[in-house]
């Protein structure tokens, strides 16, 4: 059974900051997680809402939080390192509550000078998946390179350079649409 983690209740803002900064020499986050972070440590009140805005604002003026460079060096992280495509990295900036016009200029800017083909082979060869050999194998990668956000079009001209048959691909295609 695991241990029941105290629920304590922070009421000033010198440890709700403390905490805060804590929280972020963990792992970077976003406004939107750090604000659900610190909702679970404050009284659900106007006080609380009101300590974590001026908690939140402290952090931005020293340059701690700052959704920007957050969205940057995470879209930067994920190409370089997971190989994903730019869909995968949008929506999972979406869902870290990063607003829509910081994670188009961020990810434009971090994708700008990228070939999407040459990503998306080399994302396969780090998933270790090879030219497929029949409809399932093919399938399995189309699926594999949706998950990991690459467009429809990249995808069928590294599956047309494979040599599969265009109605495998057309099926696909159908399933891509639906």
């Amino acid at each position: 059974m695991p241990f029941a983690r105290s629920k304590r209740i922070l009421s000033d803002e010198a440890s709700l900051y403390e905490y805060a900064v804590g929280a972020l020499g963990r792992r970077m986050r976003t406004v939107a997680e750090l604000k659900r972070l610190l909702r679970d440590k404050v009284e659900d009140s106007e006080h609380g809402r009101l300590l974590i805005e001026v908690v939140i604002a402290k952090l931005k003026d020293q340059k701690y939080l700052n959704d920007t460079q957050y969205a940057s060096s995470y879209s930067t992280l994920r190409k370089e390192n997971n190989r994903f495509g730019r869909r995968r990295v949008v929506q999972e900036l979406k869902q870290r509550g990063v607003h829509e016009e910081i994670i188009e200029k961020t990810v434009a800017a971090t994708y700008s000078d990228t070939n999407e083909e040459m990503l998306a082979r080399d994302y396969l060869r780090r998933k270790r998946l090879k030219e497929p050999t029949n409809e399932k194998e093919t399938a399995r990668i189309f699926r594999a390179l949706i998950r990991a956000g690459f467009g429809t079009k990249t995808i069928f001209t590294i599956l047309k350079k494979w040599n599969v048959e265009d109605e495998v691909l057309s099926a696909l295609e159908g399933e891509a649409q639906s």
